[in-house]
């Protein structure tokens, strides 16, 4: 361990003398946290709607302005003939139609089912999804207060959906946590995949070569200051999340910052291997982006969800740690899972982490061989 410390103490130096190096593995990792937090948003509003009220009573009046108030329709145009809202689907001067038939509000004040169409542009699936959703929610809503009123509603089956945990369903509490995993990852994976590139490239790999410092000793001197400027970094993207986004903390500090930890390790240790790997600096980035970037967005349930994904690329999903991470994470800040609930992901990550400095170890013990 004193021999560790003696390559952290040096490490830390070497760091400490190149401050932008510093600066921007601190705090580039939260500027990208509010970049990605603003832009990335699956959240739709001022959908553009047209509506086709054939009744005109005050109860489909009701259900008009239950969509226009909801704040996610904007109101585009009122027709009276459906050709006109068709072309206005066509142009893409609307995303969605509300149709009310006539006798509408009769039909509701003696008992039988009012007539209610909603017509959605189909062009893009997953708006179109959201749209169903809003709809179908607020003609729930609206239903609920005409029963209020005084109007008989008896259909045949009623829903009440609860949804636990995200109950506003705000995309903001699902892309978060998935953020704090890319950029944690990102940020550990470069920083020490170009560390022992440069030193190599600086000629200075040679003088560790011949110190009397074991391998193994020598990459836990070099992942300890990369692992506490990491710790930092993500510190400071989890407090921003938290005052800018609203990212809750339902769970336990302690549990977090295992699983932190745990993520951050493996992410270090996979950078030293690709630094094993590499003879030049530019060669390191482009694997450390590679390897960490693309699995950590497509192949970690971050944005696509794993069930949906092809068996082969499901079995490929094991070997991803931000996998295990997101689960976790997602457990402790928005259901407040404690650490038995999170067994099987921490030592998934526990596993990953010592196989990657196990890997990192032996290569750079063959290259002092």
């Amino acid at each position: 361990m004193t021999k560790a410390l003696a390559v952290y103490r040096k490490e830390l130096r070497q760091i400490y003398r190149d401050r932008r190096t510093l600066t921007i593995l601190v705090f580039v990792p939260a500027f990208f946290l509010l970049l990605y937090g603003y832009a990335l948003n699956f959240d739709i509003r001022h959908i553009k709607l047209v509506v086709e009220d054939r009744d005109g009573s005050p109860e489909s009046r009701s259900v008009v302005s239950a969509f226009i108030n909801s704040g996610y329709f904007d109101l585009a145009a009122t027709v009276f003939a459906h050709r006109e809202a068709e072309r206005m689907l066509d142009l893409n001067q609307a995303r969605a139609v509300l149709v009310v038939d006539e006798g509408f509000g009769r039909d509701l004040k003696v008992g039988r089912t009012g007539s209610v169409q909603v017509i959605v542009s189909g062009d893009n699936a997953n708006t179109a999804t959201t749209v169903i959703g809003y709809a179908s929610n607020i003609l729930r809503t609206i239903g609920s207060e005409l029963a209020a009123e005084g109007v008989v509603i008896r259909p045949p089956i009623t829903v009440e959906p609860r949804i636990w945990y995200n109950p506003e369903l705000r995309s903001t509490l699902f892309l978060v946590p998935g953020l704090i995993a890319y950029i944690a990852m990102i940020t550990a994976v470069t920083s020490t995949a170009l560390s022992i590139v440069r030193e190599k490239e600086a000629g200075t790999m040679e003088q560790v070569r011949m110190a009397p410092i074991d391998t193994f000793s020598f990459v836990i001197g070099k992942t300890i200051p990369y692992f506490l400027i990491s710790m930092t970094s993500a510190a400071l993207i989890i407090l921003a999340s938290m005052a800018l986004f609203g990212l809750p903390m339902r769970g336990n500090w302690i549990a977090l910052l295992i699983a932190l930890s745990l993520f951050i390790i493996g992410a270090l240790g996979t950078g030293l291997l690709i630094s094993t790997i590499a003879e030049s600096q530019q060669v390191a980035f482009q694997m450390a982006l590679l390897i960490s970037l693309l699995p950590t967005i497509m192949l970690s349930g971050f944005i696509f969800p794993i069930s949906s994904m092809p068996q082969f690329l499901q079995i490929v999903t094991y070997v991803v740690p931000a996998r295990y991470f997101l689960i976790a994470l997602r457990g402790i800040v928005l259901k407040g899972s404690e650490l038995s609930h999170l067994v099987p992901q921490l030592v998934a990550m526990s596993i990953y982490a010592a196989a990657m400095l196990g890997l990192a170890s032996l290569r750079l013990a063959r290259e002092r061989a």
